[in-house]
């Protein structure tokens, strides 16, 4: 079962961010250091990474709803 908390923190997360789209460079940042950008890249190439994506010229950028959902799906009950 997943924490109240971590829902909590996921949205305080999503409601400080400046933009309506994260960067894949700009990702560990926005996880605050726990997900690298060559890690969700190679997620990205598995299939595994937020469902929605797309680029804006060489740069590859995620809705800002898609990433702290995908986040809670990857929790899991593992913690």
């Amino acid at each position: 079962m997943k924490p109240n908390f971590l829902k909590l923190s996921l949205s305080s997360m999503k409601e400080k961010w400046p933009s309506a789209i994260v960067a894949r460079e700009e990702i560990r940042n926005f996880t605050g250091g726990a997900i690298s950008e060559k890690y969700l890249a190679n997620l990205d190439s598995q299939m595994k990474g937020p469902e929605e994506r797309f680029k804006i010229g060489r740069k590859v950028v995620y809705p800002l709803n898609s990433v702290p959902r995908w986040l809670e799906a990857r929790m899991g009950d593992e913690a």
